[in-house]
């Protein structure tokens, strides 16, 4: 009883002070718990990590056990002291987000390419919008490939898609051709003819924008190697091998065109009866420009798809041609902003209905 009334007046007497419990408790302490202890102390962890001990909280049993009392372990609330800073700390959030994607996007360009271009094809495909977009192959960083590891030859392929005109070729050829008018009167022969010089003008057609499907990668028609990549200012090569379909001559007569200006008459003949009073009265050689223009016409058409002499250089015009549009105005300018340059350039002509170039 006497160790009671001492205890009794020591909690009494430090109630009201600063070093007692209820003065002492930090105010950012908010929440606690309660555990037994075997202890004969009151144990209070701080939010530093010390241990804070006080008196018992009873006084022991009388049969001599070890006396219980709570323990109370208490947890800082949400106003206590702000968390240890580290030491990028100082950096803004939106700074080291940015500094990692970066990092991420320049290692891993061709899954991130690869990741980008298929969500976008996707969205579209959504959407109902057929767009053809580069094909780019997945790869990691440590899986090279001995062609190109880099969008060279998918931005290049996309400027080829991009033509939206066949290539012309021109060729202007010399032909004769007669036109003859007949009337007889009974047993009396009539007719006059008359034979021209003319220059006819035909075109061939190059089909430079055959379809998505012409340019596959298991077709073949399309392969671009980087042979070197660009070091410094001296800029890298590549080798680029193509196949396109064919030059198509003219299909009718309307794909041809006589020059008036050049065309003339260079001999006639008639019968032994013309220019008789009969037969001079009944045929007047006159001939209408246009029956000539549609007879020549028709003429040069026949010239352009059969004779050999005009077809061949007709065909060579189309493939310069359509060589000149792609090389000099799609492939050159678009690798020279790449920094590269073509070293080979070559193309392969092959029929229209053909998936491989080596058909070609």
């Amino acid at each position: 009883m006497f160790r009671f009334v001492i205890w009794l007046a020591r909690r009494l007497g430090t109630s009201g002070q600063p070093g007692s419990w209820a003065a002492s408790r930090p105010a950012n302490l908010a929440a606690y718990t309660v555990q037994d202890s075997p202890t004969e102390l009151v144990t209070v962890r701080l939010p530093d990590g010390r241990l804070v001990e006080g008196e018992p909280a009873e006084p022991r049993p009388p049969d001599g056990g070890q006396r219980r009392h709570p323990t109370l372990i208490l947890t800082p609330s949400a106003g206590g002291p702000p968390p240890r800073r580290h030491w990028y700390s100082w950096i803004p959030r939106w700074l080291r987000w940015t500094t990692a994607i970066a990092v991420v996007v320049a290692v891993f360009h061709r899954a991130v390419a690869w990741a980008v271009l298929a969500a976008l094809s996707a969205t579209l495909h959504l959407f109902g919008a057929n767009v053809h977009l580069p094909h780019v192959d997945f790869g990691w960083p440590w899986s090279s490939s001995s062609s190109s590891t880099t969008l060279v030859g998918p931005l290049v392929l996309q400027k080829i898609e991009g033509i939206d005109k066949p290539a012309l070729g021109t060729t202007t050829f010399d032909f004769m051709f007669t036109h003859s008018v007949s009337h007889s009167m009974g047993i009396l022969p009539c007719w006059y003819s008359a034979t021209f010089s003319a220059v006819g003008h035909a075109s061939a057609t190059v089909n430079l924008n055959p379809g998505a499907a012409w340019w596959k990668p298991s077709t073949g028609h399309y392969v671009l190697r980087v042979l070197s990549k660009p070091a410094g200012t001296t800029p890298g090569k590549v080798a680029i091998t193509m196949a396109l379909p064919l030059p198509q001559l003219p299909q009718s007569v309307h794909d041809v065109s006589i020059d008036n200006t050049l065309s003339k008459p260079v001999s006639s003949d008639h019968s032994w009866t013309y220019p008789g009073l009969a037969c001079g009265v009944l045929i007047k050689p006159q001939f209408s420009q246009s029956v000539l223009y549609a007879q020549a016409q028709s003429e040069a058409f026949t010239q352009a798809t059969t004779v050999p002499s005009v077809t061949q250089p007709l065909i060579a015009a189309a493939e310069k041609e359509a060589t000149t549009i792609i090389g000099g105005n799609f492939i050159t300018p678009t690798l020279n902003a790449l920094n590269y340059k073509v070293s080979q350039f070559t193309i392969r002509w092959v029929p229209p209905g053909s998936t491989s170039a080596a058909n070609g």
